[in-house]
């Protein structure tokens, strides 16, 4: 497995849980059946999940809302899953917005749809704006 990204074993693990998943289920079902799914496949793979947690989101050290992710690994990866005909744009804006507005660093966008499609976003530190601002004192 390439271990040259973050998290690489663990997200490694999440895609195995999709694929089984997906094998198992087909397309065709709404999103919160392979969430379920998705939540006991990753509990018999012995990892820790939780299932619509809420995230906050911060504008220079205030709250100003929050989103629920569909999964969230080990406190380590945001899963964001959908169940659509393909990903569109719009899908990894999503994700992408849920990394930088939150101190999370890697997301998973799993889609249930006709075909197998999944995409894997680092997002590091280095790249992401400042959550606070920094001339404040």
């Amino acid at each position: 497995m390439n271990t040259n990204y973050l998290y690489s074993d663990l997200t490694g693990q999440i895609i195995k849980a999709y694929y089984n998943v997906y094998n198992t289920l087909g397309f065709g079902f709404l999103e919160k059946v392979y969430e379920n799914a998705m939540m006991i496949e990753l509990r018999k793979m012995g990892i820790e999940a939780d299932q619509q947690k809420l995230l906050k989101v911060y504008y220079d050290e205030e709250e100003v809302g929050h989103y629920f992710a569909d999964i969230l690994v080990e406190n380590k990866v945001v899963v964001e899953l959908k169940a659509a005909e393909s990903l569109s744009p719009d899908h990894e804006a999503q994700l992408v917005n849920y990394l930088r507005a939150t101190d999370l660093e890697v997301g998973l966008l799993l889609n249930f749809g006709k075909k197998v499609e999944h995409l894997r976003r680092v997002l590091t530190k280095d790249y992401k704006p400042p959550r606070r601002n920094p001339n404040r004192s």
